[in-house]
């Protein structure tokens, strides 16, 4: 079936992960400004001597919906590209999806997800050659 990626990421992180993404073969994706914490509970900032308390820091959400088969190499790619080993690096939340349907063609399932050259028809490709 289908999975949902939601990662919340610094944003100054988005570069690479969207190269990495577009690397592995994952071309479709959306990305959203977002707030929030995490356990830290935010950031404290210094400015003129005055400390300032950020309880809302700013992310960036990507989504992706792929096949079961590449959310291992999806995630992966999405930790080794985010990680910067400070606080604040983001999560990752993966969920099930039960359909998904083109609009503009009515087309459902893989069908409704499939690209050229995206991640799924290069495993394709791979195992049509291996045989």
């Amino acid at each position: 079936m289908f999975k949902k990626i939601e990662a919340i990421i610094r944003e100054e992180g988005l570069d690479d992960v969207k190269d990495a993404l577009r690397n592995l073969g994952i071309i479709g994706m959306h990305v959203e400004e977002v707030a929030g914490h995490g356990r830290s509970g935010g950031a404290e900032l210094s400015w003129r001597g005055t400390i300032y308390k950020m309880d809302m820091v700013p992310k960036l959400k990507l989504t992706i919906v792929l096949s079961d088969r590449n959310v291992a190499k999806t995630v992966d790619t999405i930790m080794k590209a985010a990680r910067t080993g400070a606080e604040g690096d983001g999560i990752i939340f993966i969920s099930p999806i039960e359909d998904i349907i083109r609009i503009r063609t009515g087309e459902s399932g893989s069908d409704a997800l499939s690209y050229p050259g995206d991640i799924d028809q290069k495993i394709f490709d791979a195992e049509s050659k291996a045989v």
